[in-house]
């Protein structure tokens, strides 16, 4: 559904964008200035070129409906899952994450270490031995792609908070690491240790710790 309403949001932007026309980034503009754009007989758009835009528009709203529907079901399920509302006590962890990951692994029983979840999700660094010694290189990429997203897009939103809370465990480990590294490599590895915080929450049967799970 997401990627149907992207193409959707795409689809309208090259329209408007044929005959010169650009509106504001995001889904606001399209629910709030769109409709009217495509009344207007002096917009600049052909009667047929009108006409395309509600039917897309109009496929995009039933789009957006079902999108937010399922987003009202995913909140209910995870107020009603111990598990879930567990999982979001951690940082960067909200309901959809929550939701998928309790969804692809019920408890993380089938995973013995917190490693091994990573491996699986594709958060562990790759590994080549160059001259006798061992290199770490980028992320396997392998295995979960939806949940390696969700966990990096989780480690994005706590990088853009990591100067706001330097004395939080976790904010003070990532400023450190991105001293030393870039950015995105910081972000990974903070998605990696969000899958290993993410393992022993869920096989603690305990709320989220800051001092125990960092």
């Amino acid at each position: 559904m997401l990627q149907q309403r992207l193409a959707l949001t795409n689809q309208i932007r090259g329209l408007l964008l044929d005959r010169g026309i650009e509106i504001a980034r995001g889904f606001y503009a399209l629910r709030t200035v769109l409709p009217a754009l495509l009344e207007k007989e002096d917009s600049g758009l052909t009667p047929m070129m009108r006409d395309l835009g509600r039917m897309l528009l109009d496929m995009w709203n039933r789009t957006e409906s079902t999108i937010e529907q399922m987003n009202d079901r995913l909140k209910c399920l995870a107020r009603e899952s111990d598990l879930c509302r567990r999982l979001q006590t951690i940082p960067g962890v909200g309901v959809l994450l929550s939701t998928a990951i309790v969804s692809a692994v019920g408890n993380a029983s089938t995973f013995r270490r917190a490693r091994d979840l990573a491996a699986w999700v594709g958060l562990v660094p790759q590994q080549r031995t160059t001259g006798g010694k061992p290199r770490l290189l980028g992320i396997t990429k392998r295995g979960n792609s939806y949940l390696r997203r969700l966990f990096v897009q989780g480690a994005r939103a706590l990088w853009v908070w990591k100067d706001k809370h330097p004395n939080d465990p976790i904010q003070h480990w990532l400023i450190q690491l991105a001293e030393r590294r870039h950015a995105h490599i910081a972000v990974c590895a903070l998605a990696n240790k969000l899958v290993r915080i993410t393992w022993a929450v869920m096989r603690s049967g305990a709320e989220f710790n800051l001092h125990h799970h960092t």
